[in-house]
């Protein structure tokens, strides 16, 4: 039976946390603090320490320091409500053994303390300052799964493959990833293979010698001598022409390679990431693309979500594009009206975050007024966004405005009401359907007759209450 340690100043966390752990056959011991977890430590050891990063007085990524300092062996699973690139990358540099983004499923906790009992911990890499903030943001599910990741493999070496639809902040994962792994003191050089003609692909590449072809009058390096120690992200890899893949899978293989002209041979010390919108797997189904190249450059794969997946983002983002498109244009501040934002949370973006950046520096331009308001979006600034209507049907759309001004009136009891609403409004169409048969109608919403029949009673009667709403 394991001992494991929970230190948390929430102590509902903490409670929840601890029941099931225990409810898995493990005791487990509650620490509110830092402090109070360090004094224990000096008399004894636990099998797993869980620690939030949150904590009063010393910090749960400085206690992970002095633990795994102490006990280089000890698994620590850290614990954020949270999540960003640089928080989660920082835990698993400083040895912890994994990292639990809040809110989470209790299965998946007592699924991480699993591993990290069965996992022999060595000690960590060596300790550094925090990273600053990255441009990568998010705090949606999807994102914490992207942050998670990208901190779990950053301090690794291996390839990476970063797909996503254009504009979800494919290079802005790359840089995080060199900006957190071992590599970060040597160049990050980024090439979009799409926008290179493809007779001058391989030059930039590889570089050439005097002489290679017309116009080459010196030696000139390429992208893999740019990056060398450090990292060279290739975007938009599903268009790279396939005679140049071969090149590449060459290096990627064996390490070195050739200036186009030239015969020196040229080691290469360089971590490759790729990205693409496109679907690979297909390219390589239709001879389009190398199977072994991309196998060579899909070791670990990054799925970034479209915007329109992570709705709940959409306002962080929002007052932070705007806020840095008036520190950069030497605009005065702005801000949204929360009508505004609730209006940008239903539009859809075709080019995803990067459409939404370029929407909030119009508005921090073209805005009248010191908030952004609702008119303001319709008069000057969406340029290709639109009402969702894929996510979002015209049902869903009028419940949402219906719910945002029964809100912003004050009102109570609102999912009581709207289920009320919704039961009404299905069983009168199911009946007119089918002619009042009420056995049809209760098949047709996939209810018993029996519950239909309780249905129509209880709507009934609130009509009888309630004789002139709706």
């Amino acid at each position: 039976m394991s001992t494991l340690w929970i230190i948390d100043d929430d102590r509902s966390v903490r409670f929840v946390l601890a029941t099931a752990l225990r409810d898995a056959d493990h005791v487990v011991e509650e620490f509110a603090d830092a402090e109070s977890a360090r004094r224990a430590l000096r008399q004894a050891t636990p099998d797993v320490l869980i620690c939030d990063v949150r904590l009063p007085g010393t910090d749960g990524l400085a206690l992970l320091r002095e633990v795994k300092s102490m006990h280089p062996r000890l698994p620590v699973v850290v614990m954020s409500a949270f999540t960003d690139v640089a928080t989660t990358a920082a835990a698993y540099r400083e040895g912890a053994a994994d990292y639990l983004p809040k809110p989470f499923d209790l299965g998946q906790a007592v699924a991480s303390v699993r591993r990290a009992l069965s996992e022999s911990q060595s000690s960590g890499p060596t300790p550094r300052e925090l990273a600053p903030r990255h441009a990568l943001l998010g705090d949606s599910p999807p994102m914490r799964e992207v942050f998670r990741l990208i901190g779990r493999i950053a301090a690794s070496d291996l390839n990476v493959l970063i797909t996503g639809e254009t504009g979800t902040g494919k290079e802005l994962a790359a840089r995080a990833l060199h900006e957190e792994s071992a590599r970060r003191s040597r160049p990050f050089v980024a090439l979009n293979t799409a926008a290179i003609p493809a007779e001058l692909l391989e030059s930039e590449l590889f570089g050439h010698e005097a002489g290679a072809f017309t116009g080459a009058q010196r030696r000139t390096a390429g992208r893999f001598e740019q990056a060398e120690g450090g990292t060279l992200f290739l975007d938009e890899i599903g268009d790279m022409p396939v005679a140049l893949q071969t090149r590449l899978l060459r290096v990627l293989a064996g390490g070195e390679f050739y200036r186009v002209g030239g015969r020196e041979l040229i080691r290469s010390d360089v971590r490759v990431l790729a990205a693409t919108h496109q679907d690979l797997d297909a390219k390589v189904a239709r001879g389009d693309f190398r199977a072994d190249l991309m196998h060579r450059l899909d070791v670990v794969r990054i799925h970034l979500p479209a915007l329109r997946e992570r709705r709940e983002d959409i306002p962080l983002l929002a007052k932070r594009f705007l806020a840095e498109a008036a520190r950069e244009l030497k605009l005065p501040s702005k801000h949204f009206a929360q009508a505004a934002l609730a209006a940008l949370g239903n539009m859809d973006f075709p080019g995803n975050v990067r459409q939404l950046e370029n929407t909030c520096r119009r508005l921090a331009v073209i805005a009248p007024g010191a908030s952004v308001r609702r008119e303001d979006l319709d008069a000057t600034a969406m340029h290709g966004a639109t009402p969702s209507a894929r996510s979002a049907p015209p049902w869903e759309a009028a419940l949402r405005t219906w719910a945002d001004a029964e809100l912003a009136g004050g009102a109570q009891h609102l999912h009581a009401r709207a289920r009320e609403r919704l039961d009404r409004v299905l069983l009168d169409s199911a009946l007119a359907a089918h002619g009042g048969h009420r056995q049809n109608a209760a098949k047709a919403l996939g209810l018993g007759r029996n519950t239909l029949t309780r249905k129509l009673g209880s709507s009934r009667a609130r009509r009888g209450r309630q004789p002139h709403e709706g």
